[in-house]
């Protein structure tokens, strides 16, 4: 299913055209999906209009790695983590922001990749009336800002994210799968007290939407 984005708008640069991602194009390895989702977009439809953007970094939480929600086994609260890779899966942290992860691995099987940064493209208005006084490199800049400038909460876990419709996941129809020419970093992850060394954060290198201190940010 392909979806186009609209001209440009808002300030945007030019749209491009996003075409679903499947669920087959998706590795099913933890950390191998969250590298190819860096470069990837974010949309979401609604009424009055698209919100998108380009995925600039996220965050993986294989199977068996103690930080992540899935580790304890399913239960209510964590199900979606236990779906097929390709759906969401929101949780509210702190009890202040809510989170957007997508399901890894095959179903049945526990682990995620958090999305944690977002350089913003269509429905700039949009976003910016949710997050209002923030400059466009705040807007979706963590997983917080991002899951409130496209209007994500708890009504969005355990959506397919593969359907093309609603909230969903795409790529450039005119690029590659794996974009040669996108420089992916690699670093740790942050906000953790445990498995803290691991180098499980991708993002794309250069780009000002990265969340987190510059210093942690290593070469690619």
């Amino acid at each position: 299913m392909t979806r186009r984005a609209g001209g440009a708008s808002d300030g945007a640069p030019p749209a491009r055209s996003i075409v679903a991602l499947a669920r087959d194009e998706l590795p099913v390895d933890t950390v191998a999906l969250a590298r190819f989702m860096v470069g990837k977009y974010l949309v979401h439809d609604l009424p009055e209009g698209r919100v998108s953007g380009r995925l600039v970094e996220v965050e993986a939480y294989p199977v068996g790695d103690s930080t992540g929600h899935a580790f304890i086994g399913p239960r209510g609260w964590n199900a979606s983590l236990f779906l097929a890779r390709g759906h969401a899966y929101v949780r509210l942290t702190y009890g202040v922001s809510w989170m957007l992860n997508m399901a890894s691995e095959a179903a049945g099987v526990g682990a995620g990749v958090l999305f944690r940064a977002v350089e913003p493209l269509d429905g700039l208005t949009a976003m910016a009336a949710r997050r209002p006084g923030a400059p466009l490199r705040e807007l979706a800049r963590g997983p917080g800002r991002l899951t409130q400038a496209f209007g994500v909460g708890a009504a969005f876990d355990g959506v397919d994210l593969c359907s093309g419709e609603g909230l969903w996941i795409g790529r450039d129809r005119e690029l590659a799968a794996n974009d040669a020419s996108l420089v992916i970093g690699t670093t740790t992850r942050i906000g953790l007290s445990r498995e803290i060394d691991r180098p499980l954060r991708f993002y794309v290198v250069g780009s000002p939407f990265v969340s987190g201190p510059r210093k942690l940010l290593a070469s690619a």
